[in-house]
Order: C-alpha cells, then sequence, then structure tokens
C-alpha cells in the first residue's frame, strides 16, 4: 500500500510543474490566455442551458398536444403565446448552437497562437540555457540525453495547453450538470462517479509506464535518430555507398527500432485491455441509472421533458466525468514530461564569471602562464594533462607538437576556458583565468579548430561569425576575406556574399574542403583578437595555398599571442618556441633550431617527416 501511495504521490507531484508552465504562457501572451480562459467559461456554460432549454421545448409540445390544433397560417401560429413561446425557445436553442460553435472555434485559435508563442519562447530559453552550460556538459553522454528530451519537449509539450483549458471547461460543465441532476436525483451522480474511479486508476498506471518507457529508452532513441541520418544524409552518403555501409545501417536501425516497437506494443495492448475492463464498469453505472429515470418518468415523477433533460445530462455527465479522469492522467502524464523541460534549466555551469570581475588587460603585457595544471576527463581515470607548467609570452608565437593523445586540444580548452583544470591554474597577465568575465575573455580570442563548423548560412554569415557583433559590416567582412584568402572563392560564387552555402537547404552550394577552410581562417581576421589559436588550420590546404595562407599568418600574428597546432613541421618551424608534448606532459621546449640541435624528439619526428617528401 505504502509502494503505491509513493507511486501516486510521483504522479501528482508532477503537476508541480503546471504552474511554472502557465507562468511561461502568461508571460508570451497575457491577453490571450486571458481570451481563452474567458471562452472556456462560455463554452462550459453552454451545454446545460441546452439542455435545458430542451426539456422546456419537450414540455411546451407535450402541452401543446392536449390544446386544439392551430390555424395553418404561420402569423396565426405565432399569434398564440403558446406556441410564440416554442418558437422563441427553438431560436434560443439555434443560438446557443451558433454560440458553441463560434466559442470552440474561436478558444481553438487563440490556443494554437498561445501554443506557437509559447514554442518559440521556450525555445530561446532553451538555447540560451544551453549556450551557457559547459564544454564538458556537452560531451556527457547522460547530459545529451536529457538535452536531447527537453529539445523534444519545446514543441511537444504545446498540446498540454489546450489538455488542460479543455480540462477548465470540463470541469465547470460537470459542476453545472452536476448541479442541474441533483437537484432530481443526487445519489446517481455518485454512482457513476464511483464506477469510473478504476477507470482512472488504470490509465494513470499505463500513463506512468509509457512514460517511463520513453525515459529509460531516451539513449536508444538518440541511437535510432543518429542512425537515421546516417543513413539518409547528404554528409554521409559518400562513404555510405562507397563502402557499402546501407544495409548494415539499415539492421542497425531495425534491430533497435523493432525493440522499441515491441516494448511500445505491449505497453498499448495491456493498456487497451484493462481499458476495456475498467470502461465496462461506467457503461454499467450509466444505464443503471437510466433505467432508474424511465421507471420514475413511467411513474409520473418525471415528466417527458424531465427525461430528456435527465438523460441528456447524465449522457454527458457519464463522457464527461469519464473525458475528465482520463484528462487528469493524461495531464500528470504530460506533466512529467515537463520534469524533462524544466530540469533541464536546473542544470547549472560549472565555469562561471565571478561576481566581481576583473578587467581583461588590453592590451596583454605578460601572456599566459600554466602552473602545474592537471585535468582529467570526467568518468576517466587517466590524466590528459598532469603537472603541466610553460609559459606563452605576450606577442609570442607558440607552436604545440605531439602525437595523438598528446593533450594539445585539452591545451587549448583550458587556455579559452572551455574547461577548467582540476590541478593547478592557468593565468592571464598574473591572474586566474577564473578572475576575469567570461565573456569579455572569449571576445579576446580567436580560435579557428580542425573540426569547426560548416555553418549553412550565407558566405558573408560565415565569415562575420567571427565577430557576429559586427555582422552588418560590410567592409570588415571583405576585408577579412580578402586577408584568409576567402574573397576568391566567395567572389567567383552566383550570389557572392548573400550566397548560401551548403546542401541542408535549397539554393545552398558547397565548398571543397580548402575553401572551407580559407573561410574559416578568415573568420580569426574578422575577430581581431589579441589571442589567436589555430588548430591545424591548413589541414585541408594543397601546398600553395597552404604557402600563401602562413604569408599572411604571420601579418595575422604580428602582434597577437599565438598558439600554433599542427602536424606539419613545416608549418610549426615558425614559431617562435615549440612545446612537444607527449601523455599530457611536457617533453621538449625550444625554437626549431634549438630542438633540432638537441636531437631529441622533436628532430626524429621532423627527419621522420622529411623523409616521406623525398
Amino acid at each position: 500500500m505504502s509502494t503505491r501511495i509513493a507511486r501516486l504521490g510521483e504522479r501528482l507531484g508532477a503537476l508541480r510543474y503546471l504552474p511554472a508552465l502557465f507562468r511561461e504562457i502568461a508571460a508570451a501572451s497575457p491577453r490571450l490566455l486571458a481570451a481563452s480562459l474567458s471562452l472556456r467559461l462560455v463554452a462550459a456554460c453552454l451545454p446545460i442551458l441546452s439542455l435545458y432549454l430542451a426539456k422546456l421545448i419537450l414540455d411546451g409540445i407535450v402541452a401543446e398536444h392536449a390544446r386544439p390544433a392551430p390555424a395553418a397560417g404561420f402569423s396565426d401560429w405565432l399569434a398564440d403565446p403558446g406556441r410564440a413561446r416554442l418558437a422563441l425557445l427553438v431560436a434560443a436553442e439555434l443560438g446557443l448552437a451558433l454560440l458553441s460553435d463560434l466559442t470552440g472555434r474561436l478558444a481553438s485559435l487563440t490556443e494554437t497562437l498561445i501554443g506557437d508563442l509559447y514554442a518559440n519562447a521556450a525555445s530561446v530559453r532553451l538555447m540560451a540555457h544551453a549556450a551557457s552550460l559547459d564544454l564538458a556538459q556537452f560531451e556527457d553522454s547522460a547530459q545529451q540525453d536529457r538535452l536531447e528530451r527537453a529539445r523534444r519537449q519545446v514543441s511537444g509539450r504545446t498540446g498540454l495547453i489546450g489538455t488542460v483549458f479543455g480540462q477548465f471547461q470540463a470541469l465547470v460543465t460537470l459542476a453545472s450538470l452536476t448541479a442541474g441532476v441533483a437537484a432530481f436525483t443526487p445519489w446517481l451522480v455518485v454512482l457513476i462517479a464511483a464506477a469510473l474511479v478504476p477507470a482512472l486508476l488504470n490509465e494513470w498506471h499505463f500513463t506512468k509506464a509509457g512514460y517511463r518507457l520513453a525515459w529509460i529508452r531516451s539513449p536508444e532513441r538518440r541511437r535510432i535518430d543518429y542512425l537515421r541520418y546516417l543513413g539518409a544524409s547528404v554528409e554521409t552518403a559518400k562513404e555510405t555507398k562507397l563502402f557499402g555501409l546501407s544495409g548494415y545501417i539499415t539492421a542497425l536501425y531495425g534491430a533497435l527500432a523493432q525493440n522499441l516497437l515491441a516494448e511500445n506494443r505491449a505497453l498499448a495492448t495491456a493498456r487497451a485491455r484493462w481499458g476495456f475492463a475498467f470502461a465496462s464498469l461506467g457503461t454499467l453505472a450509466y444505464y443503471a441509472a437510466y433505467a432508474v429515470i424511465v421507471w420514475r418518468t413511467v411513474a409520473g415523477a418525471f415528466s417527458i421533458g424531465d427525461l430528456a433533460f435527465l438523460a441528456g445530462a447524465f449522457q454527458r455527465l457519464r463522457g464527461g466525468i469519464e473525458g475528465l479522469l482520463l484528462g487528469l492522467t493524461q495531464i500528470s502524464g504530460q506533466a512529467q514530461y515537463l520534469d524533462d523541460f524544466f530540469s533541464f534549466f536546473a542544470i547549472r555551469p560549472e565555469i562561471r564569471s565571478p561576481a566581481q570581475p576583473v578587467p581583461v588587460p588590453s592590451p596583454i603585457r605578460e601572456g599566459l602562464v600554466f602552473e602545474d595544471v592537471g585535468y582529467r576527463y570526467p568518468g576517466t581515470e587517466t590524466w590528459a594533462l598532469r603537472g603541466l607548467s610553460f609559459a606563452v609570452r605576450a606577442g609570442e608565437t607558440v607552436a604545440l607538437v605531439g602525437g595523438n593523445g598528446a593533450g594539445k586540444t585539452t591545451i587549448v580548452k583550458l587556455m579559452t576556458r572551455l574547461y577548467d583544470p582540476h590541478e593547478g591554474r592557468v593565468l592571464l597577465d598574473g591572474r586566474p583565468l577564473a578572475a576575469y568575465d567570461l565573456d569579455d575573455l572569449r571576445a579576446r580570442v580567436a580560435a579557428i579548430f580542425q573540426d569547426f563548423v560548416r555553418f549553412d548560412l550565407t558566405a558573408g554569415e560565415n565569415v562575420a561569425v567571427g565577430r557576429i557583433a559586427a555582422a552588418d559590416d560590410q567592409d570588415r567582412i571583405a576585408a577579412a576575406a580578402a586577408r584568409g584568402l576567402a574573397a576568391p572563392v566567395i567572389e567567383r560564387l552566383p550570389e557572392g556574399y548573400a550566397q548560401p552555402l551548403g546542401k541542408r537547404f535549397a539554393g545552398g552550394v558547397d565548398l571543397s574542403g580548402g575553401e572551407w577552410q580559407k573561410v574559416a581562417l578568415s573568420r580569426a581576421y574578422m575577430r581581431e583578437a589579441e589571442i589567436l589559436i589555430l588548430d591545424e588550420p591548413t589541414a585541408a590546404l594543397d601546398a600553395r595555398a597552404e604557402h600563401d595562407v602562413f604569408a599572411r599568418f604571420r601579418e595575422l600574428s604580428a602582434g597577437r599571442t599565438t598558439v600554433l597546432i599542427s602536424h606539419r613541421f613545416s608549418t610549426v618551424r615558425m614559431a617562435d618556441r615549440i612545446l612537444v608534448l607527449e601523455g599530457g606532459r611536457l617533453l621538449e621546449e625550444g625554437s626549431h633550431a634549438a630542438l633540432m640541435g638537441q636531437g631529441g624528439r622533436y628532430a626524429e619526428l621532423f627527419t621522420l617527416q622529411a623523409q616521406g617528401y623525398r
């Protein structure tokens, strides 16, 4: 019993998110919310009025049967007070029918508009909060599942708005019908309500089971979405076809989908079976009540109008109570999904600006310093970096060299405060990075990664993302593209800087890997930051383009603190100092000439690469 009570409390507890949901709806459009509730209130009172008019009409017809037939003329018919009253009642019933249709359509319209406004506002809030989270939180698979569930609820829960409004209307309607029926036979209302309670508990149980299944299967659903992307995406089409992966991917998708389908089918079957059993109780209770009403009408306790009123009221009560109970279970079930949305906002980034940040120095005078830095990725026992100490002096160009897993990219993420170290500290001009405002700090850094994003935006926007606040400065965009060697590429496009790039949307033009890399490099020129970080900036360029880029790179890096990561030793030799990393530790340090003279690891790697070009 205690377990059942706990489960019931858990389901009811999910309703705690409804006030938060409606606060957001009210914020999106308070006028539409008030209009919708008013329309629902009007619509809720129409059924009892319609039934009462029907009662009066039937009683009037019965009374008129006892009188002589009216004259043939319509005017004579209306001249009779009793028959004129009947005509007026019929006209009133017509007016109620038209009003019911109008209020229903207007309520549906307002709730559709509210749903759209709320979905837009919730999407903006979701994106803003996601942008505030740490990179490590994005890289965590469990947090990815939470983000995926929250993203699904942005639009998926807009239907809950109409459901709750509908329940408000149903509750008012039931109250009015119950008051009307109770005036005749109050105990029959209790009978029907008691018979429908098992149906409520049944639906509540299966709604909870459905939510739990969806929650447990979030990783599988994300994997299914990924497999669908692999099997039907322009980005993966070349390798899928070349390696003959279609059948393999389809088989993986089919196996996962079949497992989910089997679980959903079993749940739906059990829900239908038990739902029919419990719904039958409500049907039996209704017809028992109906039999009592007929018997009392025959006995003379009720008029024909009373019979019609009570029969209609009980029919609506039966359906209304059942609908209300089922609606409540649906609301509690959907409210559980709101937990996926609102709990996402409970995630707080660990990397934040301090309450009283120190201004970022401009210009930077000393540079960056790593003091005994250690970092370990969540869920792993191996340190990516440990005991790492070095400096990048202001205005200096430093190259990071090492094999895969040496820690180069982790260092860059620590420099940009995408990560915070677990041991030691990273300083900028003698102060820890955590002392500075996060946005101000990152605004001073231009970083181009090897896996840079190919935005499906216009060519001009793809350059402007380097300093999006200057997206309207066309001269600055053109100058940055020229310095990054992307200008000739963009100018050859049919629409120039207004040309949409990528194949995701109609009219888009895709670029080659090298052309995309030039666009990405132009972002660094667009940013004009004091700290420049380039991670494999010429990986997709041919030898001539690489030479041109580095001729421009000297111009870009002049007077800036620059960190360069590259596997091409012809590139890194231009750096003032080279840091050789291995296993997250600093192995060697010095200029190209000094390191070659030492004959150590750097000299070995440089010689091996140079031999490959002979």
